[in-house]
Order: C-alpha cells, then sequence, then structure tokens
C-alpha cells in the first residue's frame, strides 16, 4: 500500500536556536565557483540544535552512541499525540493526557505535538524567548509510564523534553544578570501552588529528570521537532509509522536526524 511521507524536522541554519551555553550553528563556503569551479562549505556546530537524536551516552559514560542505536528503535509503528489545546507557557504534560487521546502501545514511537514548534525561527509565529524559556515539559509520572510502555524512543517538538524548572533554564540562566530563572520560576509558582507546589513538582533531584531517569534504560528521545507538515490534520492523533533518521556518527553522543511520519493512503 501506498504511503504519504509527512516531515516532521525543522529546518537547519544559522537562525536555528541553540540550546543556552552550547556553541550555535555556523556555516560559511570555503570553495566558491567562480574561483575553483564548485560550491563547498564547512560547519561548525554543537549536537543539540534543531531536530536531533540524544543518544544515550549523551548523560551516560557507558551508555551507547549514535552508531550503535539498533535502527528497530528508530523505525517503527507509533503515535502522534495532539497536545496543542492542552499545553500553554510552562505547563506539564502527563501520561493521562497522552492516553486520553489515542492508544499508545507496548514499544511505539511516541511522538508530542505540544504545539510549541510554532515559536522555532522557522515556525507560524517565531519568538525566541518562548520557544527556549517557556516550553511545556514531562510530569514525573511520564518517567514510570515510559518504561513501562517500554518506549525505546519518544519524540517533542520542544527544545528540551525536561521542563524548563528541570533545566538551567528554571534554575539558574541568568542568575545575577539578565534573570531568565527568576522570571520562570515566578511564573511556574503562580501556576503551580506557590514556591512549596514548585518545590513538590520540581525537587532538586529532578535536575534533566528525563536525561537521567531514562538513558540508563535506554529510553532516548529527539528534540526539537518541527516544520510544516508537523500540524497536518490527518497525522494528529493516530497511529502510523514513525521514522528517525540520524546520521551514523561513530562516537557520537547525539545526531542530526530526520523525523518522518508515514500514513497508508
Amino acid at each position: 500500500m501506498a504511503k504519504k511521507i509527512y516531515d516532521l524536522s525543522q529546518k537547519l541554519g544559522i537562525d536555528t536556536q541553540f540550546w543556552p551555553f552550547y556553541p550555535p550553528f555556523e556555516a560559511k563556503y570555503f570553495k566558491r565557483k567562480p574561483e575553483h569551479g564548485v560550491n563547498a562549505q564547512y560547519i561548525q556546530t554543537s549536537n543539540h540544535i534543531g531536530t536531533h537524536l540524544d543518544a544515550p551516552h549523551h548523560f551516560v559514560t557507558a551508555g551507547i552512541t549514535v552508531e550503535k542505536i539498533p535502527l528497530e528503535w528508530l523505525y517503527g509503528p507509533g503515535v502522534i499525540v495532539d497536545l496543542r489545546d492542552a499545553l500553554d507557557d510552562l505547563d506539564v504534560y502527563t501520561p493521562k493526557m497522552i492516553e486520553d487521546r489515542v492508544e499508545v502501545r507496548e514499544g511505539d514511537i511516541l511522538v508530542l505535538n505540544t504545539g510549541w514548534h510554532r515559536f522555532a525561527p522557522d515556525g507560524a509565529e517565531p519568538d525566541e524567548e518562548r520557544y527556549i524559556l517557556r516550553h511545556p515539559g514531562a510530569h514525573p509520572d511520564m518517567v514510570k509510564w515510559l518504561l513501562d510502555k517500554k518506549i525505546r524512543l519518544w519524540c517533542v517538538d520542544a527544545v528540551s523534553t525536561d521542563h524548563p524548572m528541570n533545566l538551567p533554564i528554571g534554575r539558574f540562566l541568568g542568575k545575577g544578570t539578565f534573570g531568565q530563572c527568576d522570571k520562570v520560576r515566578k511564573i511556574c509558582e503562580e501556576k503551580f501552588g506557590g514556591k512549596e507546589g514548585v518545590d513538590k513538582l520540581f525537587p532538586d533531584d529532578h535536575y534533566q529528570l528525563t536525561h537521567n531517569a531514562l538513558f540508563r534504560h535506554n529510553c532516548i528521545h529527539a528534540e526539537n521537532l518541527g516544520g510544516d507538515d508537523m500540524d497536518a490534520p490527518e497525522i494528529q492523533n493516530k497511529r502510523l509509522t514513525i521514522g528517525c533518521f540520524p546520521w551514523k556518527f561513530e562516537g557520537g553522543e547525539a545526531a542530526f536526524c530526520r523525523m518522518v511520519a508515514f500514513l497508508d493512503r
């Protein structure tokens, strides 16, 4: 049966938003056709920019690297879950929110459409600060649920799977200078029941929770999904085939990837 293909990837270029404290994407020509008879480019970048896949080695010293990830983890049946109607600045998403929308089976590839891709530089409503500082993130219950579901790969259209309060963004970004972390915490305290509520939902030992708790179990993720096809109505809350195609990076702790969905016509 013929399949329609959907590109769930952001464009990658010098305007692509990069992770705080990481180097940006740089590209330049080192040969041009009038002089050398050919156009050739050179890039310098971190791996954590644009649509990319994190390997366990990103957080686990002995964890597998990109080239050792089994292809079976990166291609197969899965679901795209449309959470756009449920999420606003700094919200959390939960297993219940996902299962209320679509059936998730053991071993599925899981793609969450939070709607945050629209604030990426190539999105419909570009807003760098909102994209980086106020994206939604995983509720702590997501960790056990993902492991119980035996999910190897889950993916989000935000800059991180973790909530900003479990990241440098909400803990120390701009501390003593621009104060981004203080602004994020203030919004969260208003949303989650004051300081006590925030401390309970985002305790100190949950720093980078989904990275630290899941990579050791070979539950990996892709971040910064997006593109024009991400909101296609016919793929929302549907079962379909999903593929993640990173380059075969020997020793890589992460790699750029192309995220693709395949729907039977």
